[in-house]
């Protein structure tokens, strides 16, 4: 163990004696091979957990739903549950945009990614950051103004609804219907997350962690709605960055320093750190692997409950300030995912013993080095504790925003609209509460299903996810805010035929013609985001022209976001 134990890399039990000293020696935990520093004649069961971890996990728990609580009896109002009431700071808007982006995904299925096929897969970060960028640049300002002026919209089919005049509602109802459908996979790998966590550090077997992950992500969603969700995001965002960046340090640092680690990581496998080469293969990086890693960045334009972060800040002229705040969240987190994901390797080396458990579900790596490096004294097992904390922060983060941005979709813009056009604030938010619970329900259920391939890895569902959003609502969003004559027929053409582009090339093109043509294996997201695209464009222009009030309306977003009289106009937006 790095801490209270066998220290690895030359690490001197000086330099780490003052951190901790004391329990023990090693216990593994069934299944994994995991090892936690306890008795090595015992099995970690869940009527034998240790409970330095499991107190540090409730007195985490204990915090979010405490914040839940304090934001409950706020939220009676659609406004402030589902937007705070556009009052959110610069602070909590970038790193609960950041926090709800990345979830387990930044802690389990990049460094899993990247532990597999090496730097090469650096390429997604890659493509997420300058993604991150751009959504941060060109989207962030100019909605936040728009869906202010175009008829205070307070949810993203809300905002197409209203931008584009839909008397019917069909925009709406589609962009519900989207939401639905990709969010419900997307909070499944939430789950999956979890009861992987749960598994590995306590012993629970996969389905018990998986209702226990879902009830922790349902308790405070349910009570504070958008606030509780974006305090705690904000709280989640800071712990993720600090477990994220220390471990990897530790382990760079155990090596003695960094050079000595990447020396030692070349003897390794010197394919691991080549930025056009698959470690595993050892396969030079073709164009579409390259194009379909950098693709990622193009699903940041049409994230729901990212767009929704931009739409809450407190003021436009605060959101350059948070958009640099968010870029250093995400560049120096991607940075530390790649670190475990490559130094994970350095640090098997070490302990072959972890071996087996993480070529099993290389996805576990991070919990491992966790468990790993402070296995050793009380102190040491509750310091794990608030480090595993960090990857149930980065899913909660993220399922409790799918989840709520869920529930604005059917209550605000289904029920609302069609069900019960009558419906007052607080009858919309106990309908909220009941979808929050119904999509949690079937994600749970979907996620339960451990025959299925797709539903096993938290980076299949979540890559499926992304593409949905990406492709059905980027392009709309970017034209709908960048481009005059965008119209109704457009949007709904090119909501369509983005999501359906996605579901066919996933589930017929790629595994029917991949084989044949390697181009066919291009991530679903390219196709689907140039389809849709084209789609909106050209329906746009098939279609009659918008009317005067709806340029009218337009004209005044752009004057109000590029004019002259901007810092006046735009502070008390």
């Amino acid at each position: 163990m790095f801490l209270g134990g066998d220290v690895p890399f030359g690490l001197t039990g000086k330099a780490v004696a003052p951190i901790l000293r004391g329990c023990a020696l090693e216990e593994t935990v069934e299944g994994t091979g995991i090892q936690t520093g306890r008795n090595p004649n015992r099995k970690l069961t869940p009527m034998n957990i240790d409970y330095c971890t499991l107190g540090a996990f409730l007195g985490y728990l204990a915090l979010m739903l405490g914040i839940g609580a304090f934001f409950s009896a706020k939220a009676d109002s659609l406004s402030t549950y589902f937007l705070g009431g556009r009052k959110m700071n610069k602070w909590v808007v970038a790193l609960s945009a950041q926090a709800s982006d990345m979830s387990g995904w930044l802690l389990m299925g990049l460094p899993g990614a990247i532990f597999l096929g090496g730097f090469s897969e650096v390429w997604i970060g890659i493509g997420l950051l300058i993604g991150t960028y751009l959504n941060w640049k060109i989207v962030a300002r100019r909605l936040r103004i728009y869906s202010h002026v175009c008829k205070d919209s307070i949810t993203i089919p809300d905002f197409l609804s209203n931008r584009f005049r839909d008397p019917i509602g069909i925009s709406r109802w589609i962009a519900a219907l989207v939401i639905l459908v990709f969010f419900t996979p997307y909070t499944a790998s939430g789950f999956v997350a979890a009861a992987k966590l749960f598994t590995a550090t306590f012993g629970i077997p996969y389905l018990p962690a998986l209702w226990i992950g879902a009830a922790v992500v349902l308790a405070y969603t349910l009570l504070g709605g958008y606030m509780a969700v974006c305090w705690t995001d904000f709280i989640q965002g800071s712990l993720m960055f600090i477990a994220i960046v220390l471990v990897p340090a530790m382990v760079i640092f155990a090596a003695g320093g960094f050079t000595a680690a990447v020396n030692n990581l070349n003897e390794v496998n010197p394919y691991l750190l080549n930025l056009f080469a698959n470690a595993k293969s050892q396969a030079a990086m073709g164009m579409v692997p390259l194009l379909s890693n950098l693709a990622w960045g193009l699903g940041y334009f049409g994230m729901a409950h990212i767009l929704v972060r931009f739409m809450s800040i407190d003021s436009p002229l605060a959101v350059k300030g948070s958009r640099r705040i968010a870029m250093t969240w995400v560049t120096i987190s991607l940075a530390a995912a790649a670190a475990i994901g490559l130094f994970g390797h350095l640090f098997l080396a070490q302990h072959p013993a972890m071996a087996e458990a993480v070529q099993g579900d290389p996805e576990k790596i991070f919990i491992i080095m966790i468990n790993t490096i402070f296995g050793g004294s009380v102190l040491s097992r509750i310091f794990a504790g608030v480090l595993l904390s960090s990857i149930l922060a980065a899913i909660m983060s993220t399922a409790d925003s799918q989840l709520l941005v869920s529930a604005s979709s059917f209550s605000a813009d289904i029920y609302k609209h069609a069900i019960r056009k009558n419906a007052g604030d607080k009858e919309l938010v106990v309908v909220s509460r009941l979808t929050v619970l119904a999509v949690a329900i079937v994600a749970a259920i979907m996620a339960s299903n451990q025959e299925s391939e797709f539903f096993k890895v938290v980076m299949q569902m979540v890559s499926f996810a992304w593409a949905g959003f990406g492709a059905a609502f980027g392009p709309v969003i970017l034209l709908a805010l960048f481009w005059k004559r965008c119209n109704l027929g457009g949007a709904i053409a090119g909501m369509v035929v983005g999501a359906v582009t996605v579901f066919v090339w996933k589930l017929w093109v790629n595994p029917t013609f991949g084989p044949s043509n390697e181009w066919f294996t291009l991530y679903e997201l390219a196709p689907g985001f140039v389809a849709g695209f084209l789609a909106t464009w050209l329906g746009s222009l098939l279609t009659p022209a918008p009317s005067a009030e709806i340029v009218g309306e337009f004209e005044k977003a752009a004057q109000m976001d590029n004019g002259p009289k901007l810092e006046a106009e735009t502070v008390n937006l």
